[in-house]
């Protein structure tokens, strides 16, 4: 069984190399954003990095959470993994939300869109600041801005079947809900710094359906 793996806006596969799972993690890759892209229409761009030949999960963390969900109502994964993420419109942060409805982000230069690191370290609660920084180094704004529209504005009602949803108990950005597998002490960044934590409840979860394969 594979398990493919969507990382945050700005972020890359590097984001999971701490974990030990018992399944092969394949990384899928962000591409290129089409002039007034909706967020469905980027992912189902993004479907054929996947194989559907063979048995497969998906994996997201932050806004890949949200692709890992549109990703799902697409495609029909054995199961979706949501990792310091939301998981439909009513657990957006009214904040976020009153954001996207005043534009905000649209009339905003792509440069304001790179935060100072001691913001970025704060909001993601990091303790391994040097590689959040190297993963920031390497962000790509208008991106940055698109997907945060995106998730200002996401609209996704829909449940998928056999999903895991864990966030972290101190994440700044994203706080657990009900349906949350709650991690102590976990920051927005716990996808690295809990990595040991994170794999053992993914884990835990995956056994039902790699006892399938």
């Amino acid at each position: 069984m594979r398990l493919y793996c969507v990382s945050g806006l700005g972020a890359d596969e590097r984001v999971f190399q701490f974990l030990k799972l018992n399944v092969e993690i394949v990384p899928i890759y962000w591409i290129g954003i089409n002039v007034d892209e909706s967020i469905e229409s980027y992912t189902k761009r993004l479907t054929s990095q996947i194989n559907q030949k063979e048995a497969f999960g998906i994996l997201g963390v932050s806004f890949g959470g949200l692709i890992a969900i549109e990703l799902s109502k697409i495609l029909s994964p054995m199961c979706t993994i949501v990792i310091s993420s939301v998981i439909n419109k009513i657990e957006i942060p009214f904040f976020y939300k009153l954001i996207g409805k005043m534009r905000v982000v649209n009339n905003l230069p792509t440069f304001m869109f790179k935060a100072p690191m001691f913001i970025m370290n704060y909001a993601f609660g990091a303790k391994h600041k040097i590689l959040l920084k190297s993963i920031l180094d390497d962000t790509d704004y208008k991106f940055t801005k698109w997907a945060l529209n995106e998730l200002f504005n996401w609209q996704n009602v829909d449940e998928v079947r056999n999903l895991l949803k864990i966030n972290g108990e101190d994440d700044k950005l994203f706080k657990p809900s009900k349906v949350s597998k709650v991690i102590k002490k976990g920051g927005h960044f716990m996808i690295v710094d809990k990595a040991d934590k994170i794999s053992f409840e993914v884990n835990q979860f995956l056994t039902q359906f790699i006892q399938r394969v």
